[in-house]
């Protein structure tokens, strides 16, 4: 098995460990949406093959901004990835599931 995969199974086992306390998972579930909000803009851009520069021109959002959301360092608004949204060629929706 590769180094890689290897520390890859040691997270999982170790992040299983941690959600079993009731206060990790709560602080856990509380980030996720924010979490996959950033995935999202990571994920759709490199789908664009666009870098943050680029997405920044096509969305009007500046880059270090889009830089800070895909880092975890802000949270973005609504109205940003709407922008973000449009300058990817798609539209926002947002589901409660």
């Amino acid at each position: 098995m590769k180094e890689g995969a290897v520390m890859a199974d040691d997270l999982d086992r170790y992040l299983e460990k941690q959600l079993a306390d009731p206060g990790f998972r709560a602080m856990w579930d509380e980030g996720e949406a924010e979490y996959q909000a950033r995935r999202a803009v990571i994920d759709a851009r490199i789908a664009a093959d666009m870098t943050q520069t680029q997405l920044a021109k096509a969305s009007g959002v500046d880059q270090r901004v889009i830089s800070r959301i895909e880092t975890g360092g802000t949270n973005a608004t609504v109205r940003t990835l709407g922008r973000i949204a449009q300058g990817l060629g798609k539209r926002l929706e947002i589901r409660f599931v």
